[in-house]
């Protein structure tokens, strides 16, 4: 039986990527597949007022304007499919090189705990490139079953105004918990498909094996990891959040000047390099401690070595 240590795991993976900033290139490169970017639609009560009272809804306005937007889209059809293309590549190329950040970071944090002293950039882009395809391959058919599963329960629910989310709550009770394993059991085959050289499937029936067997170990990692990323991930999109608060407060002044806008918008994008950068290291953190409770939890045991030894 392993002995997991989950505190000297923690501050080992951080030690791992202080000392080795080049992993934070890596982390950069796999925030782009994380799919931890939840979006909150704020300020969708707000009434259509003026200062002197409240009024109708401008029926007229919003029938014009939806002509216009539907006359848009006529005119500038082939301009639309463009842009989705160009859009749908770009996705493409950024989970294409969140999928390579994640292995860099295994194969970074591996080589650290066999002796490596220096990692190069480089070197650990190409010794990642022979794994691309079956990680790759097994996180977006786990993320294509996620969507045609949950994408048409959720417009089932919608489509039922509500009604619909009751009569599927049982059925997301049992599906939430389910990825929740599954998505442990991902960052366990990952590096078992990386430093172990095996397929997809075998990838995924070793980093079952591994969670089945340290089930415990598992949870508590997941739920450390779960909750000071969601705290860590706050702190970091905080300026964000005090950059558009004023504007959901204050609705009603848009109606003067939409000057708050173009402050928050231009103060979102003066600190997205920052939060990119940030993001970049909490999942290179993220990554490394996934991986290195993956080499402790497969270490043979000094007992076991010593048999080994004397067979």
């Amino acid at each position: 039986m392993n002995n997991f240590n989950l505190g000297e795991v923690l501050t080992t993976s951080w030690k791992t990527i202080w000392k080795h900033k080049v992993l934070w290139v890596f982390g950069i490169l796999a925030s782009f597949a994380r799919g931890g970017g939840g979006s909150s639609a704020g300020g969708g009560n707000s009434g259509y007022q003026t200062g002197s009272g409240d009024v109708s809804f401008p029926i007229e306005k919003f029938e014009r304007g939806m002509q216009q937007v539907a006359q848009f889209f006529e005119q500038n059809l082939w301009i639309i499919i463009t842009g989705v293309v160009i859009l749908v590549l770009l996705s493409f190329l950024l989970y294409a090189a969140g999928m390579m950040g994640r292995i860099g970071l295994i194969k970074g944090v591996y080589k650290v705990e066999t002796g490596a002293e220096r990692l190069s950039f480089g070197e650990l882009w190409s010794e990642s490139m022979p794994y691309f395809w079956r990680i790759f391959g097994m996180n977006f058919l786990f993320g294509l079953a996620f969507v045609l599963i949950f994408i048409p329960l959720v417009i089932f629910g919608f489509v039922t105004m509500g009604i619909g989310f009751i009569c599927i709550l049982p059925l997301l009770c049992i599906l939430v918990p389910i990825s929740w394993v599954i998505a442990v059991v991902m960052e366990q085959a990952q590096p078992a498909i990386v430093l172990e050289n095996l397929g997809i499937v075998d990838g995924l029936k070793r980093g079952w094996q591994i969670v089945k067997t340290n089930a415990i170990s598992m949870i508590l990692l997941a739920i450390v990891l779960a909750v000071g990323g969601a705290i860590i991930g706050l702190v970091i999109a905080l300026p964000i959040i005090l950059s558009v608060l004023p504007i959901f407060i204050g609705m009603n002044a848009l109606n003067e000047s939409f000057t708050p806008v173009y402050i928050a918008l231009a103060c979102c994008a003066l600190y997205l390099p920052v939060i990119i950068f940030l993001n970049g290291i909490l999942t290179a953190y993220i990554q490394s401690v996934w991986t290195l409770a993956y080499l402790r939890l497969t270490k043979p045991t000094e007992s076991a070595a010593v048999v080994v030894g004397n067979a």
